[in-house]
């Protein structure tokens, strides 16, 4: 073959999320955009904060433009890295320095950077299930191997059963993410407890570091003052991957960072193969720009009211419904129970009504699907009638198969 087979098969064949949004943008273009409903896509609907908008103004007229659009150091701006140090370490109580931050494209290449760093032959990372499905692509891509745990399906916490059976001496991380991706569900301090301990006791069993990777980009999207716990509090060889797409309303502009806190083991030699790693990813340095702005905006608060509205709008619309679900903390998903076993034929079945959702299958948790609710709230209002019609034609299909 011409070219790489693996890489060709990835190009050709998008995941179902893409196919969906453009699936939903050839229909609009024959029923018009305001008869979809697409929550396919996690695209923030908030408007960008006035104080971003402030502040880039700010720069671009404030400073020379080698200053905002040349290269930084490849871990990134200096006076950026310790103005997040120290935005964190008010936040969370933790003790981080510029030397513990490396400023990334995102969330996506930062998450990529650890798995590349971490990663040798034989090596294994596990997640659980439900979780975002560019995962297994990105560990895959480093030559590891991805392990589910299958889902926890009454609160979407952790199946420590199953994470126990799985876990062994060739596990090199574990990758969490809360609030979670499609679930919206924030893994309590209870839960993070029981996962410390355990990986503790399995790295002295196998005597070799367990490295945790938190996946952050809704930490702050947590609603009804739900506490999201900041895991290097509680794990030392922890790495915490940030991105300001969700938070500020910024994904296309990838902005992002990893720390690295001064507890990790080796933390010298973990440090350095992330920079490595980010090399050989052909990172060159993170927006200049936008590492200067979030810096300068770090910690300032996140509009959620939008969300917060959305969320009980839809949440209750679907209960009355006749929907189930567990009920998001934050993130702006939510991850309802199929109307049937296969939740690619009910995905289907919602196109007849122009209701773009995505199969659970997609997340590793089959017999589920999620709704994106970043969208308008008025959109959210003229759908519920549409899933009230699609929950009917279940609710018909049982009488009739009654009778």
């Amino acid at each position: 073959m011409v070219v790489s087979g693996e890489m060709y098969e990835l190009g050709s064949r998008k995941s179902t999320i893409r196919e969906l949004f453009e699936y939903g943008k050839q229909r609009a273009a024959i029923v018009g955009k305001d008869n979809i409903f697409d929550f396919s896509l996690g695209n923030p609907n908030v408007p960008v904060p006035e104080y971003i908008k402030e502040t880039i103004f700010e720069l671009l007229n404030g400073q020379d433009s080698t200053s905002v659009h040349g290269y930084t150091a490849a871990a990134g701006d200096l006076e950026s890295r310790e103005c997040i140090a120290q935005s964190l370490n008010e936040r969370f109580g933790t003790n981080f320095a510029a030397e513990n931050l490396f400023m990334t494209s995102g969330a996506a290449a930062a998450i990529t950077i650890c798995f590349k760093a971490l990663s040798e032959k034989s090596d294994e990372i596990i997640t659980f299930a439900p979780y975002f499905p560019e995962y297994k692509v990105f560990v895959e891509s480093v030559g590891a191997k991805l392990e589910v745990v299958p889902a926890e399906p009454t609160n979407f916490q952790i199946n420590f059963a199953d994470f126990e059976e799985r876990i062994n001496e060739n596990t090199k991380a574990v990758i969490v993410n809360s609030p979670n991706n499609p679930s919206g569900v924030v893994y309590s301090e209870k839960t993070i407890l029981k996962l410390v301990e355990l990986l503790k006791r399995k790295e002295q069993e196998y005597n070799h570091p367990i490295f945790l990777i938190s996946d952050e980009p809704y930490r702050e999207l947590a609603y009804d003052h739900v506490p999201v716990p900041y895991l290097t509090n509680y794990y030392k060889n922890t790495l915490v991957c940030y991105s300001y797409s969700k938070s500020f309303s910024l994904p296309g502009e990838r902005i992002g960072y990893i720390v690295v806190p001064n507890e990790i083991v080796d933390f010298d030699v973990v440090y350095s193969a992330i920079a490595g790693a980010a090399r050989v990813l052909t990172h060159v340095c993170a927006p200049t720009l936008f590492q200067k702005v979030v810096a300068k905006c770090a910690g300032k608060p996140s509009d959620i009211h939008i969300y917060e509205k959305n969320r009980e709008l839809l949440y209750n619309s679907l209960i009355e419904a006749g929907f189930s679900c567990v009920k998001p903390e934050g993130a702006f998903y939510l991850f309802p129970k199929a109307l049937e076993e296969d939740d690619i034929a009910f995905c289907e079945r919602a196109k007849k009504y122009d209701l773009l959702v995505v199969p659970g299958s997609s997340f590793g948790c089959p017999g589920y699907f999620r709704i994106a609710y970043c969208v308008k709230t008025s959109n959210i209002e003229r759908s519920l009638p549409l899933f009230r019609k699609l929950a009917e034609e279940y609710t018909n299909k049982g009488k009739t198969e009654i009778i």
